[in-house]
């Protein structure tokens, strides 16, 4: 018990840390994971979790699958890909069928394996799930017209993987067995047809149950959690391997009753945390499980080879021929043909797959855990290392430090954004009035005219090219739901409101302000709406200060003429300046200031 606990704990905290150290150094998350569980796992001999959890193993990492899977269609949103639907619908059709026959074939003629088993794992590797291709796009900020097909593909074709290995293994047992029938066949048709009704139904259930207020507001996600994990037992309760289908149409059902049941939508932020946590420790888990053996294996010629060709010929050819005639520019085709890395559901179906033909007498499975995690490995770090650079070489992505999103378009706030843009920082500010962003257009800023708040919103603007937003209007009240609502867009470090007025009675001055609320409240005591208008409209002006030492200062130790607003750091990113008394300066960096 002891041991399962520690293993259970050390994987856990591992996984978190890898997570927030490939944040820190800029490295693709599923790279660190994988490398962590080979270290305390095959490697350096510490934990192997596959022993020490003993039966619970495969149940544990496939109910965390179905989380993931859940949360992956929970969250699309067919306007996602309103440009390139034609170019999705090819890929998941036509591109798969050609990546399966395609990976089959190479599985028989370079890996070795019989045509039978090759077809089999050749389903299973069309996969390229939720699991790696979100913290991979998460990172690399791609456009949103490549990053919506990228998403989808993954999300959609995950469980059909498993699928289409199921099915080539019930067709060879058909062809190879004269017990067997056409009525197996059918059997499994109908166990995929169930699975799919039951993820609908419970998806609308679910959805009917959210909109009538059955459910009490704390308990939403706990009993959400629960019809997941139910929708998936009962499904591979029925058939093995049709769970997945299940909680992915149930995930699909209910985005798509989104726009009528809104609350479903703050339920979404509760799930997607919890599926940061299981994808960390899922991929550690399958990593520190992995023998040495299995890891000799996997450096023999035949796998390296098969893997190049899945790399530089199956993938390339798939989208290269689906998306012939569609919306998709040379260049989105070129970074799509590239980027395809596996990974949890290939290497936990491998498993079971390998199992099941190794007690039908095929030996030659037993490379197939090797071959699995030479694909997922290998694709993960090849994609995770260039998914970015080769996006900005292509136009995808955007090279442009770190940019501002202003929301309300005052006169102060125009001012403020043309200087950042002269100073090379990308901006953007939004606003209802067409009248207030004449000025901002004439200046050469880029604007959106429009509701923010709405959700059509993030559809029609990119926001990818900016990490801070700022609710610059006169509204406290409108500037707090900007911020409320922009805070798991940005992040509560990167989200500041503009104070309307000074505050009255215990806030008057902001003495009375908690330390935590004063580090998102912009400028200093006294610096309102009002207050930064009238200067802006009269003598004032914004002006740039060259730092020469290094220091934390306070706001009212600094000798500078004017209101400091922000600084400019020597990586280009943007620190601006809060109700908090010290911040850090740099030499080198440069004060945005307002003065006479």
């Amino acid at each position: 018990m002891n041991t399962a606990l520690m293993s259970i704990v050390v994987v856990i905290a591992l996984g978190i840390f890898s997570q927030w150290l490939a944040w820190r150094i800029q490295w693709p998350s599923i790279v660190i994971m994988s490398v962590a569980g080979l270290i305390i796992g095959p490697v350096a001999g510490l934990i192997n979790p596959e022993q020490a959890l003993g039966d619970i193993y495969s149940p544990l990492i496939s109910l965390a699958v179905a989380v993931i899977l859940f949360e992956g269609s929970s969250s699309l949103d067919v306007r996602e890909i309103k440009d390139v639907s034609k170019s999705v619908l090819r890929i998941i059709t036509i591109g798969v069928f050609i990546t399966w026959v395609g990976g089959s074939l190479a599985a028989h003629y370079v890996a070795g394996l019989s045509l039978e088993i090759a077809f089999m794992i050749g389903g299973l590797f069309v996969v390229t799930g939720p699991t790696v291709i979100i913290p991979l796009l998460r990172q690399a900020k791609l456009n949103p017209r490549v990053a919506g097909v990228l998403k989808w593909e993954g999300i959609i074709v995950d469980p059909i993987g498993p699928l289409l290995a199921l099915f080539s293994y019930e067709i060879f047992k058909v062809i190879s067995s004269d017990a067997l029938t056409g009525i197996d066949l059918f059997q499994f048709f109908l166990g995929a047809f169930v699975a799919m009704a039951l993820g609908f139904i419970v998806g609308m259930i679910v959805s009917i149950s959210v909109s009538k207020g059955w459910f009490p507001e704390y308990l939403k996600s706990a009993i959400l959690l629960s019809f997941v994990l139910l929708s998936f037992a009962i499904a591979e309760s029925l058939m093995h391997e049709t769970g997945m289908l299940a909680v992915t149409i149930m995930g699909l059902t209910m985005a798509g009753s989104k726009k009528y049941v809104s609350s479903i939508g703050s339920i979404g932020h509760i799930v997607e945390n919890i599926s940061v946590i299981l994808t960390s420790t899922v991929f550690i888990l399958l990593a520190a499980s992995l023998t040495r053996e299995t890891l000799a294996q996997i450096f023999t010629w035949s796998i390296i080879f098969f893997v190049l060709i899945m790399l530089f010929i199956i993938r390339p050819l798939s989208i290269w021929i689906s998306t012939i005639g569609t919306e998709l520019r040379l260049a989105e085709k070129t970074l799509i043909s590239w980027i395809a890395p596996r990974g949890i559901v290939a290497l936990t179906v491998s498993g079971y797959f390998t199992s099941l033909l190794m007690d039908d007498g095929y030996a030659e499975a037993s490379i197939l855990t090797a071959l699995t995690f030479a694909l997922v490995f290998i694709t993960v770090c090849a994609h995770g290392f260039t998914i970015g650079p080769v996006a900005k070489k292509l136009g995808l992505a955007s090279d442009e430090p770190p940019g501002i999103l202003l929301v309300g378009a005052s006169s102060f706030a125009i001012a403020l954004a043309n200087h950042l843009k002269e100073m090379g920082t990308p901006v953007l500010i939004s606003d209802t009035s067409s009248e207030r962003l004449f000025r901002a257009r004439e200046l050469g800023i880029e604007t959106y005219q429009g509701e923010i708040l709405l959700e059509h919103a993030e559809f029609e603007v990119d926001l990818t090219p900016y990490n801070s937003i700022l609710a610059m209007t006169g509204d406290a009240a409108y500037n707090a739901l900007i911020c409320q609502s922009y805070v798991p867009e940005f992040g509560y470090n990167h989200t500041f409101a503009l104070t309307v007025d000074s505050g009255t009675g215990k806030y008057l001055d902001h003495t009375g302000l908690p330390p935590s609320l004063k580090a998102n409240l912009l400028f200093g005591k006294g610096e309102t709406f009002k207050e930064l208008n009238r200067k802006i409209n009269t003598e004032y002006e914004l002006k740039t200060v060259e730092i020469n030492s290094k220091k934390t200062v306070k706001k009212e130790d600094l000798q500078t003429d004017g209101v400091v607003l922000c600084i400019k750091k020597k990586n280009d990113t943007i620190d601006f300046v809060t109700l908090k008394e010290k911040f850090q300066i740099d030499e080198g960096d440069q004060l945005v200031i307002l003065a006479k």
